[in-house]
C-alpha cells in the first residue's frame, strides 16, 4: 500500500488482536488489488440503544487510482463480524473497479419491444 493503514477507533477499547485483525483483512484487499493507494477503517459504538443493545459500525475507506470505495455503517453485535461485512463489500467494490479497468463491463443489450 503506498499510503499506511489509517485505523481510528470511537468508543472502543483498543486491543491489539483488533488492530491486527483489520490488518490483516487490509493486506488481503491488496493481494485482490495491488494499486490501492490508502485505505482507512473506522470503528465505532454508537450510543446503546435499549432495545438493540450494542451495535459496531465499521467504516472501510479504499482509495485506487481513479476512485475511491467507501462501505459505511456494517453493523452487528460482534466486531469481527461487522469488520468481515464491511471488508467483504469493500473487496467487491474492488472487484467492480477493476472489472471496469479491465473493461470487462457486462453491458445488456436494448430489447426492441416496438412489436408488443
Amino acid at each position: 500500500m503506498q499510503t499506511p493503514l489509517k485505523i481510528t477507533f470511537h468508543d472502543v477499547s483498543l486491543s491489539e488482536a483488533l488492530e491486527q485483525h483489520i490488518r490483516e483483512k487490509a493486506a488481503k484487499l491488496e493481494e485482490l488489488y495491488p494499486r490501492i493507494s490508502g485505505c482507512q477503517v473506522t470503528v465505532e459504538l454508537p450510543h446503546k440503544h435499549k432495545t438493540q443493545g450494542k451495535r459496531f459500525n465499521v467504516r472501510v475507506g479504499v482509495r485506487v487510482p481513479g476512485s475511491e470505495i467507501a462501505v459505511n455503517h456494517q453493523q452487528d453485535e460482534d466486531v469481527y463480524i461487522a469488520l468481515r461485512d464491511a471488508f467483504d463489500a469493500a473487496r467487491r467494490g474492488l472487484e467492480d473497479h477493476a472489472r471496469m479497468q479491465r473493461g470487462d463491463i457486462k453491458h445488456h443489450a436494448s430489447q426492441d419491444r416496438t412489436g408488443e
